[in-house]
């Protein structure tokens, strides 16, 4: 019996990782739209908007699991990388503060 439960959480790891994946990817892709929109309109008025609803909410989700998972973050240096759409060029440690 234990073998049986044993390949059932592993299955349903597997299955939530492959989730996380394409979860990732649609985020990644919404927030280089949101991006690409921020950034005609500071070229067509000379100033950068604000980050939107939508992507502070997204992102908020992202920094409310680190903290979850007990990674120290340093919230300003990952509000400053949002902004411009960093976020998936750095790792999580990037974001970790330094002890």
């Amino acid at each position: 019996m234990g073998f049986l439960s044993k390949f059932k959480k592993d299955l349903k790891n597997a299955k939530r990782n492959k989730a996380a994946q394409i979860n990732g990817k649609n985020l990644k892709g919404l927030l280089k739209k949101f991006k690409e929109e921020r950034d005609r309109i500071e070229k067509e008025t000379g100033v950068r908007p604000q980050i939107d609803d939508t992507t502070q909410m997204f992102m908020q989700k992202i920094l409310n699991v680190w903290i979850q998972e007990g990674k120290e973050i340093d919230e300003e240096k990952f509000w400053i990388e949002v902004d411009y759409n960093r976020q998936f060029t750095h790792p999580v440690e990037y974001y970790e503060l330094k002890r």
